[in-house]
């Protein structure tokens, strides 16, 4: 299996399975100097961690970040950081009996009709633990870019129909419920709606969405590594995302140009009046606040009966057993940030030999 990296400056490479002894990540490309502990890494996976809340799988794992390298009394020295995360609560057990089934929504065919062998057990490398690396790499990206004045707000934006229509204005640290969802009123509804879907031994998807902000303008590479080409990229690679739109999205093919372009003043400074293009132009940010979205699909992992075949080709019916998550959209949020962050980063590294003076700020 190859391509097990990502990114060109900044780059991560993930490493590890669901029920293998543990999963973590090389980070190459950090500068010299930052100051990063194991803590700096576990508030990150801490939001990713499994077993939070009813609405997350019940399977308990304490997800602690070790660095193995790269760091000397907790600053960076520029080599590889590797952090590892050892796997403590896998029950490979509740896997024996689809062993050779192939089960709907999973990667189980597609795995073992390209590699001609696969981990039943969770899903080896197509499981969602396998995010914890690209989490561990975001939380060290993250906080090169927070030195830089870049935040960002990341939240869910639906469950199922419940949608947050009013996405302005947001304050996380007002959020107070399990989906991190900052709508008391709509997560209500849409907890009473996961629990209607657990009753009935299914699950449901959503979307969540990302705002960075105080992104200086000129970042992204045309034409093959735009800004929003590079997001899409990261974004699609996480394994339960479908779909991704940036700014007005797919609304703005039922716009006119008119309405749809962002006009823009000079008072002291470049002023937009709109921001439906989602901060990225020709695919380099134009200094206002990036936005997208991206839509998770159901976790595929139900208890309902299903109709499949197995290795052998055989029609039949099956049950999936195990701990899974009846919504994996509140934990996939800092997986969203972690991608968007290294993807950012890498594209800022870039951007320093865009213009000579930007060099000759380093070198001269």
């Amino acid at each position: 299996m190859r391509n097990n990296s990502f990114g060109n400056n900044f780059t991560i490479t993930s490493w590890g399975e669901s029920h293998g002894k543990a999963l973590g990540v090389v980070i190459d490309g950090c500068p010299a100097g930052l100051s990063l502990n194991e803590e700096d890494i576990q508030v990150y996976l801490d939001r990713r961690k499994p077993g939070q809340s009813k609405f997350s799988t019940p399977r308990q794992e304490s997800d602690r970040a070790i660095i193995l390298s790269g760091t000397m009394d907790d600053v960076t020295t520029g080599c590889p950081i590797s952090i590892m995360v050892e796997n403590d609560n896998q029950r490979s057990r509740d896997y024996s009996n689809i062993a050779n089934v192939y089960r709907p929504g999973h990667a189980d065919y597609t795995y073992e009709e390209k590699f001609g062998i696969r981990d039943y057990r969770g899903g080896g490398r197509s499981s969602g633990r396998e995010t914890i690396a690209r989490v561990a790499g975001g939380a060290v990206a993250g906080k090169i870019l927070k030195e830089l004045g870049i935040t960002f707000s990341c939240y869910t934006r639906a469950i199922g129909k419940y949608n947050i229509t009013d996405s302005e204005d947001i304050c996380l640290d007002e959020i107070n419920n399990p989906l991190y969802m900052p709508n008391e009123r709509v997560a209500f509804q849409a907890m009473e709606y996961i629990e209607e879907c657990k009753k009935n031994n299914d699950s449901v998807g959503g979307i969540v969405e990302c705002v960075i902000h105080n992104v200086p303008v000129g970042i992204g590479e045309p034409a093959f590594n735009k800004l929003d080409a590079c997001l899409a990229k990261a974004m699609l690679s996480i394994g339960a995302v479908k779909g991704f739109e940036m700014g007005d999205g797919f609304i703005a093919a039922t716009s006119n140009g008119s309405s749809n372009n962002d006009e823009m003043s000079y008072r002291d400074g470049v002023i937009f009046h709109s921001n439906h293009a989602g901060g990225v132009l020709g695919g380099i940010s134009d200094g206002q606040d990036i936005v997208f979205r991206v839509a998770i699909k159901p976790t595929p992992s139900i208890s309902q009966s299903q109709h499949t075949i197995d290795s052998f080709n055989d029609e039949i019916d099956i049950n999936i057993t195990g701990r899974h998550d009846p919504v994996i959209v509140p934990r996939a949020v800092v997986v969203v940030e972690s991608m968007a962050a290294i993807t950012l980063l890498d594209l800022m590294m870039d951007n320093m030999t865009s213009k000579i003076d930007y060099m000759k700020e380093i070198y001269k």
